[in-house]
């Protein structure tokens, strides 16, 4: 299966025609115009006002990070270090959402994004970055670039309809409850697989990559998160079971994704169910992950014997083979408790074998989380957040004997180590000041940044201004 840029020039001129098509025309003079009732709206997608034409969306986010980084204690540092100074950085981001649904069951999204500024560190030195809104390649400039293309196609298989509200790539109206679901263009893997209710948007939520997505879930992207694929989903009210396959990249944290779906590729395959565990509290939502990746991978410890062999410093990139496979498994959970469902508790468990190179999300072989999120409903703030969570992160054997002889990884790499369990604890406050508008203020404290004794705790401290019109 090839990727090429055909596929994305054809989704966008259509989806750019469909638009225009779908643009509500204005009634003559004299004419009195046919008012949609609020019903028919809600069940058509149609946007306030709108008397003609095709159910679409049309919006955009902007996000403002405001991140500093405290000078803390380090005995050494590495080409890969987290610099021990006081830094300032800021990051910000700009999304729009364009979608059309042509005809019942098929919809159209293209996602232009800008993302700008840089991250504290050059996003080096820790597993569990910052920032999620950072580019970790500064190559690639601050250009727009098209984030997303991609199709959808729903398809019904037994009763029953549910009400579904305007979102990021999401076309307000209604939806089949058992549906089958097929995604395919370029989207984010983490867009279907792994989310989670209260830690899954460094927009809104946490902002730690160990936090918004299953850190050891190295899902196949390319350095701004993206890839090129599909995804087929079989939905119910009760469970739900996905699978999918998306292009690696074609060297780890890189721009350019792998052209052909057979021989560099990353599969994965999630079980959803659903258990009604208290009378009067929404269902505690578990999710069941396993992944493989297929891509031109170095080996950790054929990386570390060759070094030795030489008398030098292990080079993770001697040894990239092509064929070698990566895999893991994890488990998410989310429990609603209060608030229709704005209060709960969420959870993440990953694995990976950690003997071939981490390529593609952040170097975590085992991660394990534990947070909750309390809805401002109690202090008559009904839209307001408060949430914290606790993260440990560890690395295979492999991998860290590669660290501590001095190797270095796409972000890792303090010239040695003496390890200890990365942790972390994030805790943020979102206020939400209009309808479209919420600032939050973030603390972050990491103990053995990079897995390393040697050095740290490192504290953040972070403002993020988010602007969302959908």
């Amino acid at each position: 299966m090839r990727i090429t840029t055909n596929v994305s020039l054809i989704l966008v001129t259509s989806l750019l025609g469909v638009l225009t098509i779908s643009t509500p025309i204005r009634a003559q003079a004299g004419q009195t115009p046919s008012t949609a009732s609020s019903d028919t709206s809600t069940t058509s997608g149609f946007h306030t006002g709108q008397q003609s034409g095709l159910p679409y969306e049309l919006g955009f986010q902007a996000t403002l990070i405001d991140q500093n980084l405290f000078k803390f204690r380090s005995g050494y540092q590495g080409v890969n270090s987290l610099p021990s100074r006081n830094e300032n950085e800021k990051s910000d981001t700009y999304t729009l959402y364009a979608g059309v649904r042509p005809m019942r069951g098929i919809e159209l999204y293209v996602n232009p994004e800008m993302a700008r500024g840089n991250g504290i560190g050059q996003a080096l030195g820790l597993a569990g970055y910052t920032n999620g809104d950072v580019i970790r390649n500064p190559s690639l400039g601050m250009e727009p670039y098209l984030a997303r293309y991609m199709a959808r196609f729903t398809l019904s298989t037994g009763h029953g309809l549910e009400k579904i509200e305007a979102g990021e790539n999401q076309i307000a109206g209604e939806r089949p409850t058992h549906r089958l679901v097929l995604t395919a263009g370029k989207l984010g893997s983490n867009d279907i697989f792994d989310t989670n209710s209260y830690a899954n948007s460094t927009r809104t939520q946490f902002m730690n990559w160990a936090l918004i997505n299953n850190g050891a879930y190295d899902y196949a992207a390319d350095t701004r998160g993206y890839s090129c694929g599909a995804a087929l989903e079989w939905v119910n009210p009760d469970f739900a079971i996905r699978l999918g396959r998306f292009a690696m990249p074609l060297v780890a944290n890189g721009p350019d994704l792998a052209q052909n779906l057979g021989s560099s590729f990353g599969d994965q395959l999630e079980l959803e169910t659903h258990l009604h565990l208290f009378t009067h509290r929404g269902p505690l939502i578990l999710r069941t992950l396993g992944y493989r990746n297929v891509a031109a991978m170095g080996d950790y410890r054929q990386s570390l014997a060759l070094a030795q062999l030489a008398g030098g410093v292990p080079d993770i990139t001697s040894t990239r083979k092509p064929g070698r496979v990566k895999y893991g498994f994890g488990l998410n959970f989310e429990q609603p408790l209060a608030d229709d469902g704005a209060t709960g508790l969420f959870g993440r468990f990953g694995w990976d074998d950690g003997a071939t190179e981490s390529f593609a999300y952040t170097e975590i072989d085992q991660t394990v989380c534990l947070g909750a999120q309390i809805s401002g409903s109690r202090w008559h703030r009904p839209d307001d957040r408060i949430a914290l969570a606790l993260v440990k992160n560890d690395l295979s054997s492999a991998h860290r004997d590669y660290l501590a002889a001095g190797g270095i990884g796409f972000l890792l790499g303090d010239g040695k180590l003496n390890y200890g369990a990365e942790q972390i604890l994030e805790t943020y406050y979102n206020c939400q000041i209009s309808k479209q508008t919420s600032v939050s203020l973030d603390y972050q404290y990491i103990a053995n940044p990079g897995y390393n004794r040697d050095r740290g705790p490192v504290s953040v401290l972070s403002i993020r201004l988010h602007l969302e019109v959908l």
